[in-house]
């Protein structure tokens, strides 16, 4: 029953999308964000709906979309050329059938950063994916927020619907993007245009807000409970009443801690150090490693490279015995352990070009979106008071992702991909706006030129 409803959900949306082509980027979105195919038991499994929505979103744009504002910037250029770096490297890789499963996948993350811009030509279409991608990580911040609520959740515990621990469903990664999401959720509370804000849709935002910081209790992510330190910190930045908030923000987080699981708590504590946690310790061991595996191999590894990996570190822990509490170190060999890491994934696998590649796109976009904020910033007009609180909320978002990436492998995750693309969706829209206004004034002008001069 469960494969039929999906089914005949993402057979009504092409249709739909057969009338409107944008809806199939609605599609693609979902299928990226939610992989309804890990919930199918068996008929979307058989079927690669993710290289079907892909094909349909692009060859709808091809055939029906208008094309006269489509620009293509220099970020997109980046973006084809990391593409072909990693192409490259796939085909030179130290595993190349392990690359090979992984580059199935980012390929179509990359092209669609590259090819999202060009169909985000208006402010619909913009909040449209804005809210689509909303929408679509709700399905799983809701539910973990739910059960978290519910039963405190756990690390490992907590069932996201899916036994398949990757993707958004895995608990680090759910946690980041969940609290990169609130500033744009709270953006549309309040200029959202396609689902008016009256108090209905301010209620769900601000419930949906709820849920995502639930997110790392119920997860046990010590990744969300940076990321929420952070976001706080960016909120009171830009709070003409942040020492009035900063105080009671502090507050409630203290009344907080005695209604947070015991094992979250302990958990979090591991932060300080990280010896005293075997997760923590493998993952500084396995940046270590990278650094020295790219001084041999400055073009990267490829793919899944980090199969190869293998170290020994000293691991502390406390111990609680009849003699009291001691310190206890135990030599620890492991191998084949995964980057937990973003950064360390881009070097590892791309080696420095794809680094410098990689870093550069997102460099750019933060600047980019910070000229846009500062430009708009003082304006308030109908058609303007929206844009530097997009701008501001994409930039706290990115920077929230960027990171909790610190942390946790997701350089290409799907989602980020689509955030880049809303900046530089955003950027060529209010370019192209620019454009059209400056063209429009000069024809005004030599109208009242040519009417003087008459």
């Amino acid at each position: 029953m469960r494969d039929i409803f999906f089914l005949a959900f993402l057979a009504v949306f092409g249709l739909l999308g057969l009338r409107r082509p944008f809806l199939l980027v609605a599609v693609y979105a979902y299928i990226d964000i939610v992989s309804p195919q890990r919930l199918s038991y068996f008929l979307l499994n058989s079927i690669p709906i993710s290289a079907i929505a892909f094909a349909a979103m692009v060859g709808a744009w091809l055939l029906f979309d208008d094309k006269k504002d489509c620009r293509f910037s220099a970020r997109q250029g980046l973006m084809l050329l990391l593409l072909a770096w990693c192409g490259y490297t796939t085909l030179t890789a130290d595993f190349p059938v392990e690359a090979l499963t992984k580059w199935n996948w980012v390929w179509k993350a990359i092209i669609a950063g590259v090819f999202l811009p060009l169909v985000l030509r208006t402010r619909l279409r913009i909040e449209a994916l804005t809210v689509f991608m909303i929408l679509c990580a709700s399905t799983i911040i809701i539910n973990g927020g739910m059960k978290t609520a519910l039963s405190g959740g756990g690390y490992g515990v907590l069932n996201l619907m899916v036994d398949n621990n990757s993707g958004l469903y895995e608990g680090s990664i759910i946690s980041c993007v969940a609290i990169s999401l609130i500033p744009l959720i709270l953006w549309l509370a309040k200029h959202g245009t396609i689902f008016p804000p009256d108090w209905k849709v301010k209620g769900f935002c601000y419930a949906l807000c709820l849920a995502c910081l639930l997110m790392p209790i119920g997860t046990e992510a010590r990744t969300g409970l940076v990321c929420i330190v952070i976001l706080a910190g960016m909120m009171l930045a830009r709070s003409p009443r942040r020492f009035v908030y900063g105080p009671l923000m502090l507050v409630a987080a203290l009344c907080a801690i005695p209604f947070l699981p015991a094992s979250f708590t302990q958990r979090m504590e591991t932060i300080e150090n990280h010896e005293g946690d075997e997760s923590a310790s493998t993952r500084v061991a396995v940046w270590m490693w990278t650094l020295d595996y790219v001084k041999q191999h400055p073009g990267g590894g490829g793919f899944d490279n980090y199969l190869q990996n293998s170290f020994t570190y000293v691991a502390r822990s406390t111990i609680n015995d009849g003699g009291g509490p001691r310190i206890e170190t135990r030599i620890v060999t492991d191998k084949g352990r995964a980057y937990h890491s973003a950064y360390f994934e881009l070097l590892g696998e791309q080696g420095y070009f794809g680094f410098f590649l990689w870093a550069l796109i997102h460099g750019i976009c933060f600047i980019r979106t910070e000229g846009i904020r500062r430009a708009y910033r003082k304006r308030d007009g109908p058609d303007e008071a929206w844009i530097a609180p997009f701008a501001i909320a994409l930039q706290q978002g990115h920077v929230i992702y960027m990171i909790g990436s610190l942390f946790v492998g997701i350089a290409y995750q799907p989602f980020i991909f689509m955030l880049l693309s809303l900046q530089i969706g955003l950027d060529t829209y209010l370019t192209r706006r620019r454009r059209a206004a400056a063209r429009d004034d000069l024809a005004a002008a030599l109208a009242v030129h040519r009417g003087v001069a008459a």
